[in-house]
């Protein structure tokens, strides 16, 4: 293993990131593979996409498409975005003026965050939360402000949340579905957000990678779809959890005009454009709504697979309506706490999870652990019946 110790003759300096180390994801998913676990830690597919989009860019590859395209994304994918969210949401955004094509959702995050955060600006972020919010908002200067979702429901506590904005409030991230949790905000909790924001100049960052992943009939309440969050939001969406091609890195951001002017400044400068043979094979392959239409379908297929194996075991399986995650209560099974128990689950039982500790600013543990299942119909069979075992 490498060391990340200085030699004596190299500079140091003061780290911007003292706490932070190597991701939890690619901790567990090396030892996943040390010990061949199957891995239902880190949360991408382990099958493929569809094959004609991958025919798709092979074209556009083939036709010439791979140099430079212009900085905010190709025309045709920013006007093939903006119908879908009219479509979908029915909230209208100027292609040319309020779409951007990004490097992936995380990419899409850190600069929003670097777009509108000053030093000593506060964000606020609702715990469990994805683990990059926290090391963007500090990159920026900014002093995180962790509200936590109550506890065993993870619903948004607006009391606790309106109790910590202040007059040094810059910014509030949201997400729904929810990463970790697998919950779904509704309706009624979106409308609440926007009645407490609406006095403020608060902007929203609203991560929404999820969100052809809602179940049970339900509708994937987008920040879009209310005008009074809209109009102060980067609403953040992800190609590769929608078409199963993490790899690829691409997502989109849509926010109002003045917003997205910001954001384009800070996005020329980080990753300036997005792979260009990808951008023309997904304008392509959005012409058919099907696929992300029927991905609410596919995914609960699986979540109910996966739910049904692990009925009557002793892990609990807390409710899931939306993400491809299902989290567990393990406390019947053991009194490790979560990272040991995730560990020795490896090591002794054969598959891979992630502690929703992980998640949390303060190491927060809860016996609570999170399986990915977006994963071929054998391997969850196969982690299933690993499982079973406890």
């Amino acid at each position: 293993m490498t060391s990340t110790a200085a030699s004596p003759l190299t500079p140091t300096f003061p780290s911007k990131l003292p706490q932070v180390g190597t991701t939890i994801f690619s901790v567990m998913s090396a030892l996943a593979a040390e010990h061949d676990a199957v891995n239902l830690g880190q949360g991408f597919p382990d099958f493929e996409c569809d094959p004609a989009l991958v025919d798709a860019v092979t074209q556009a590859m083939k036709a010439g498409h791979n140099q430079y395209p212009p900085m905010p994304g190709i025309p045709a994918l920013r006007e093939a975005v903006a119908s879908k969210i009219e479509a979908t949401y029915g909230r209208k955004y100027c292609a040319n003026a309020e779409i951007t094509i990004t490097s992936g959702a995380t990419q899409a995050i850190l600069t929003a965050i670097l777009a509108i955060v000053h030093a000593g600006d506060e964000v606020i972020v609702l715990d469990p939360c994805y683990d990059s919010y926290a090391p963007n908002i500090e990159l920026a200067g900014g002093i995180v402000v962790r509200v936590p979702l109550t506890p065993g429901t993870f619903r948004p506590d607006f009391s606790l949340i309106g109790g910590a904005i202040s007059p040094r409030t810059r910014a509030l991230i949201i997400n729904s579905p929810h990463n970790p949790s697998a919950t779904v905000w509704s309706a009624e909790d979106m409308l609440a957000l926007q009645e407490l924001l609406a006095p403020t100049n608060i902007l929203l960052i609203s991560d929404e990678v999820y969100e052809h992943m809602v179940f049970d009939g339900a509708e994937h309440q987008s920040t879009a779809r209310f005008p009074g969050l809209a109009a102060r939001a980067f609403v953040v969406s992800s190609f590769g959890k929608t078409f199963h091609v993490t790899g690829w890195k691409v997502g989109t951001v849509a926010a109002p005009a003045y917003l997205t002017a910001e954001f384009r400044k800070v996005h020329q400068f980080n990753v300036f454009t997005v792979n260009t043979p990808m951008q023309y094979g997904l304008a392509e392959y959005l012409k058919e709504p099907a696929p992300y239409l029927q991905l609410p379908a596919f995914y609960q297929a699986k979540r109910d697979l996966f739910r049904e194996g692990l009925e009557g075991s002793r892990l609990k399986l807390l409710p899931n309506t939306g993400s491809y995650f299902q989290c567990v209560d393990t406390t019947n099974v053991s009194d490790l706490n979560e990272s040991d128990f995730c560990q020795w689950l490896v090591r002794e039982v054969g598959v891979a999870a992630i502690p929703l500790s992980a998640f949390y600013g303060d190491g927060f543990n809860q016996g609570v652990v999170r399986f990915c299942f977006a994963k071929k119909d054998e391997t969850l069979h196969e982690a299933i019946r690993r499982l079973k075992k406890l």
